[in-house]
């Protein structure tokens, strides 16, 4: 009954001073909603940054780098073994980029069961012949349906269709910087040149965009077989074994025990993309210091509306204590206060923001930098509201304890005869 009873009195003190009770909850509102749509789309932001990295880069990439012999003659010498010999301008071996024994890795990564799928590659540095120029590129021999299942190599291709790489003999997908080059069109046969001097027809069935114009003006696609054929290589030559795991996670871990049992270089996607998970830690940890700031800022609001209620309101503390109200039941009243406009102004704004994050969901993105991007990205994640609810909670909480304290000390004597 007497929290009824406190209840009633916190009403009609709210709709006393309704204007300031509504400024309050308007600065609530306000703040959980730019919390929501700024989370929201700094989180899509981040998703869809991630998603062109990792939807185009596998978790653990096989290779063979050429790289200088740690191990030099000299130190081999009985005569100079405990010496410190210092060798200048040392020149790698003879070695060729091949993965030796491609087919074995990959018949064994197959077996492993840690492992989605694997998609062998093999770069190829050529000419493009324009006229009598001659344009530098690199030719991606993939293999096409392991390429579309793992790393969404479709999703790029904006003109033709990438399975035509495979049913097409010596085809190719070119870059669209490339292709404006050259001023090329799907459906036209190019010519190009490898380093060996060799100059080989092929046909452009799509275009492909990376997002990157600087790569499109080099990169292409073909086959694995029309690669292997331009370098004039057997069908067991790849220069790259690219992976996809169950867990990402295991990465690490992975690409170190890969790289000891199959002998060649392992790098993992954690250790590739370092710097750009950094990028997106730092604008994840803005966005939350900025929507907290607003939550901080709204809850000072709301504690100067309640300390100014407290001294036009004194006379009405007075007569509660003197009516046999204690210091604790004048302090939930004005908890009781701060706690509603918390609740009503969090609601709100919970509702503005997730109606704000569709709204901006539906606006229509377009840029030839990001073929597979439609809208502006927004990421609807329960866990910001869930914040943003909790948030707005206990801002309006410390915003109204420290004024309700203060209220709860008020002497009625004192008032009565200050009057």
């Amino acid at each position: 009954m007497k929290f009824k009873i406190i209840y009633e009195i916190s009403w009609a003190l709210m709709t006393a001073r309704l204007k300031q009770t509504m400024v309050a909850a308007v600065g609530v509102t306000f703040s959980i909603t730019m919390f929501i749509t700024l989370l929201s789309f700094m989180g899509g932001l981040n998703n869809m940054l991630d998603n062109l990295i990792l939807n185009r880069t596998p978790h653990i990439r096989l290779y063979n780098e050429i790289l200088p012999s740690k191990v030099q003659p000299i130190d081999q010498s009985l005569d100079y073994r405990n010496n410190y010999n210092i060798i200048r301008s040392i020149k790698p071996k003879k070695e060729q980029l091949q993965i030796h024994n491609s087919l074995a890795i990959l018949d064994a990564l197959k077996k492993d069961v840690r492992v989605i799928g694997i998609s062998p590659k093999m770069t190829v540095n050529m000419f493009y012949n324009v006229g009598g120029v001659g344009l530098s590129g690199m030719i991606n021999g993939i293999d096409v349906m392991e390429e579309s299942r793992l790393f969404t190599f479709e999703d790029y291709v904006i003109e033709g269709k990438a399975i035509d790489l495979k049913n097409t003999p010596n085809s190719i997908i070119l870059g669209v910087g490339a292709a404006e080059n050259m001023l090329a069109k799907v459906g036209d046969v190019i010519q190009i040149t490898t380093i060996s001097g060799t100059t080989f027809p092929l046909k452009v069935v799509g275009l492909f965009q990376s997002g990157i114009s600087d790569l499109d003006k080099v990169q292409s696609y073909s086959s694995l077989g029309t690669a292997q054929k331009l370098m004039g290589k057997s069908n067991d030559y790849v220069t790259d074994i690219q992976i996809k795991l169950k867990d990402m996670s295991e990465a690490p871990q992975m690409a170190k025990e890969y790289g000891a049992i199959f002998g060649c270089q392992a790098i993992d996607i954690q250790t590739a993309n370092s710097q750009f998970e950094t990028g997106s830690s730092i604008r994840s940890l803005i966005s939350y210091a900025v929507g907290i700031t607003l939550l901080i800022v709204a809850g000072f609001g709301i504690y100067n509306i309640l300390n100014m209620m407290i001294y036009e309101k004194m006379d009405t503390i007075a007569i509660l204590k003197a009516t046999g109200f204690s210091g604790m039941d004048v302090n939930r009243v004005f908890m009781t206060i701060a706690l509603t406009i918390g609740v009503i102004g969090g609601f709100a704004g919970l509702v503005f923001g997730f109606g704000m994050s569709v709204i901006i969901s539906h606006i229509p993105f377009e840029t030839a930098a990001l073929p597979t991007v439609k809208t502006y990205p927004i990421l609807f994640n329960p866990k910001f509201y869930m914040i943003g609810a909790i948030f707005s909670i206990i801002t309006t909480y410390l915003a109204g304890y420290f004024p309700s304290k203060k209220a709860s000390r008020i002497d009625p004597v004192d008032i009565i005869r200050g009057k």
